[in-house]
């Protein structure tokens, strides 16, 4: 089993670390042992036990040797940016799954030309933060642009001139001029930012089709978040192409998985490259001795939380996101959401998938294609209005009418969700949705002002913090381009 024997390597190779002497790992003989003797964790116990003390300078503290690099998350559950351990083992990692996005795809489209022209990737700036000497920290996909091997380098774009821009705008912009003078095969990006991206190169080109800009575009690559909101926009902004829109499931904590077959068949567990995984039933996360699986006795139809355990020293790290296994014989999985995301503020325990589904559902019923999209709650005011939902929206350019969409939307999560149409149950518990629709570029505007435009970072789907709700919706409702 190849998981069993990555999880050996893993402790057999850390054995003299802090870590593996304070948890035995000398004496770990098979899963049962490890997870007896590892807990589940997550990164403030990691930073607050192991690597506060030492930071930036991570030498044998909970994986053998220096460590080069520091990941920045995107901070959309906690609100503030994490710094995640990144070794030369885990680059590797993550340039093997590449390699197998693209494997993947020249075995589904044995015709493509994909090595004929340039792989071009919206990564984050490779303008690294220096922590110390031979320390950096930044955003993973600049990092991971940074390092490309100097094998791939004729094949990668942008060059390392535009690659440094810090300013997401700028940088963009950039990349479309230039790009239109390359053979383009592969784009990829996190999905939000790479149809914004998309969308600029067509109105830059004034009329043009996709097509037209990249005919020679054999392969779309998106992640970070879900497709489902975005599937129609994509679909016509591919129209008359033979693209293969394939997605994938990248982390700053290591390259998880990625779409082996079709669009709706799940995404593979990269199981052999460096990384052992962990399913926790999202229904144990708050026992004090949850059950905790792995690939060989994992069941489909279970929401899981995902815990990894991998060759940067993260040692049964719960990642923060959801996922249910669809094919189990295949080790396919869908991304159901993030663990301290989850809409319940009248308990209804409503998670991210069920939102994009009901959106992408009233969508389209109504014709019109989102580009982004929040929700939050409202709760009730001098014990007298009822409490309800509030999705804050931008459309590609028909907008829907607000009653009509909303009613859309509850009737979707009611199918879905058993909680919600209980507390909806006679209009008596909790009110309809209310929608909020911003101009188009509002979302754009709204991350730049929050610092967090561009790179792996997200729209967060789920509003919990009133506040950044109420503050979304006024700069939603003030907007104009």
């Amino acid at each position: 089993m190849i998981q069993r024997r990555t999880l050996r390597k893993l402790v057999h190779r850390a054995r003299n670390t802090r870590f593996g002497h304070d948890h035995g790992f000398s004496r770990i003989g098979d899963v049962a042992d490890f997870q007896h003797r590892v807990p589940l964790s997550d990164f403030e116990e990691f930073w607050s036990g192991y690597w506060a003390g030492s930071f930036p300078n991570l030498v044998d503290v909970t994986w053998p040797g220096h460590i080069p690099y520091f990941a920045l998350t995107s901070g959309t559950s906690s609100g503030r940016s994490k710094y995640i351990p990144v070794s030369r083992e885990m680059l590797r990692s993550n340039r093997r799954a590449a390699v197998d996005i693209y494997a993947f795809h020249l075995r589904a489209n044995p015709e493509s030309r994909l090595l004929a022209g340039k792989s071009m990737m919206l990564s984050g700036s490779t303008q690294l933060t220096e922590e110390a000497p031979g320390v950096s920290s930044g955003d993973l996909s600049g990092i991971m642009a940074a390092s490309v091997p100097w094998y791939a380098r004729s094949r990668f774009f942008p060059p390392p001139d535009i690659g440094r821009i810090q300013d997401w705008e700028e940088k963009m912009a950039l990349i479309a001029a230039r790009s239109r003078q390359k053979t383009i095969r592969v784009v990829g990006g996190t999905t939000s930012w790479l149809v914004l991206f998309l969308d600029q190169v067509l109105k830059n080109a004034r009329g043009a089709r996709l097509a037209d800009v990249y005919p020679d575009l054999d392969l779309l690559v998106h992640g970070g978040v879900s497709f489902e909101p975005y599937r129609t926009h994509v679909e016509r902004l591919c129209a008359g192409m033979s693209t293969d829109v394939r997605e994938v499931y990248p982390a700053s904590e290591g390259f998880i998985a990625i779409a082996d077959a079709g669009p709706d068949d799940g995404l593979r567990l990269c199981l052999d490259h460096g990384i052992f995984f962990e399913f926790v039933p999202v229904t144990d996360l708050e026992s004090p001795a949850p059950r905790r699986y792995w690939i060989d006795d994992i069941e489909e139809g279970v929401d899981y939380a995902i815990a990894v355990t991998t060759c940067a020293g993260l040692w049964s790290y719960l990642v923060g996101d959801t996922v249910r296994f669809v094919d189990r014989a295949n080790a396919r999985i869908v991304v159901t959401g993030r663990t301290a995301q989850m809409l319940s503020a009248f308990g209804e325990h409503v998670i991210v998938s069920e939102l994009d589904r009901a959106i992408s559902a009233a969508c389209r019923a109504t014709e019109c294609a989102v580009v982004d999209y929040a929700v939050g709650a409202v709760f009730p005011r001098d014990g007298h209005a009822k409490g309800h939902h509030v999705v804050v929206a931008e459309f590609e350019s028909r907008q829907p009418d607000p009653d009509r969409f909303t009613a859309l939307v509850d009737a979707a999560l009611q199918e879905e969700n058993d909680d919600y149409r209980a507390h909806r149950s006679g209009d008596f518990g909790v009110g309809r949705p209310q929608l909020v629709v911003g101009a188009s570029g509002m979302f754009r505007s709204w991350m730049t002002a929050r610092g967090k435009l561009g790179g792996q970072n997200k729209v967060p789907r789920i509003l919990t913090d009133p506040q950044l709700l109420a503050e979304l919706r006024t700069f939603a409702e003030d907007f104009s381009p």
